[in-house]
């Protein structure tokens, strides 16, 4: 009994929180196999470790700020062709963080684009770069607020800090002038020290128009794009899809052809 508690304040004071848990079942599986002390002691440490690891990804991916979880498994190549799935995977290597290059998926909405790029943040998570998440509309609003409240420099780190800064959904709206310069000043101070993952539903000729500023959007993708990759995705949203399978558009014919009949019978009996 004084081992186990002194065994039990051992791994307190070490902070092995999943040894505890386990000792009991290792030890008699170590008698009945008569496994050496060494393998025992690797059994419990490498436990120990991958229970760490769990630990540590979960924590990392609550501070991603991600709003879903979905992996490249989960990614439907068959139904957009336009995507080059060997240059994914080439991509899930993560090359493209460890040279601090940029990443900008483009196409129209519900393409697949947020979903690649949230894939490919899950990837680095378990990798142990740190992420971050936000969307374009999000960040110019958190920038705006903290220009106004004089912590304009603290909210900056959120975005210049984690390796992986993913930003969703860029050309939804136009930036005001001092949001643009904001994003500017991000992309400026990331570039060439960490990765950027951007979506867009808009060409880079259009870019002058998101920012107001057709020398500032120049600015920012002649850096954006020194190191880069870009994945133009052209195909049928997936919501659309979704809608077509649960048969949302045959209603939606069928209801406008009754109407189109209901009006044509009130017209004849008037």
């Amino acid at each position: 009994m004084i081992i186990h508690e002194r065994l039990n304040e051992a791994f307190h004071q070490l902070g092995l929180t999943q040894i505890p848990e386990i000792l009991h079942n290792h030890s008699e599986a170590a008698s009945k196999e008569d496994i050496s002390y060494l393998e025992f002691l690797d059994k419990l440490l490498q436990d120990e470790l991958a229970a760490k690891h769990s630990r540590f990804i979960k924590m990392k991916k609550r501070l991603s700020n991600l709003p879903f979880y979905k992996t490249l498994d989960q990614f439907d190549f068959d139904f957009q062709p336009s995507i080059d799935k060997r240059r994914i995977n080439d991509l899930a290597t993560l090359q493209f963080i460890e040279h601090r290059e940029n990443l900008i998926f483009m196409g129209p909405p519900g393409v697949g684009k947020t979903h690649l790029a949230v894939a490919l943040a899950l990837e680095a998570i378990a990798k142990r770069y740190s992420v971050y998440f936000t969307t374009a509309h999000e960040l110019v609003e958190t920038l705006q607020a903290a220009y106004y409240n004089n912590t304009i420099k603290r909210k900056m780190k959120k975005y210049t800090k984690p390796d992986v800064l993913v930003i969703d959904e860029i050309g939804y709206r136009r930036m005001e002038d001092e949001a643009a310069h904001f994003f500017f000043q991000i992309i400026s101070e990331r570039y060439e020290k960490g990765a950027v993952i951007l979506t867009s539903n808009k060409s880079y000729g259009a870019w002058g128009e998101i920012f107001g500023d057709t020398v500032l959007a120049t600015a920012i993708l002649d850096r954006l794009l020194h190191h880069s990759n870009t994945i133009n995705i052209k195909g049928e949203s997936y919501r659309i899809k979704e809608k077509k399978k649960a048969g949302f558009f045959e209603r939606q014919t069928n209801s406008d052809e009754n109407r189109k009949n209901d009006s044509l019978t009130e017209g004849i009996t008037k």
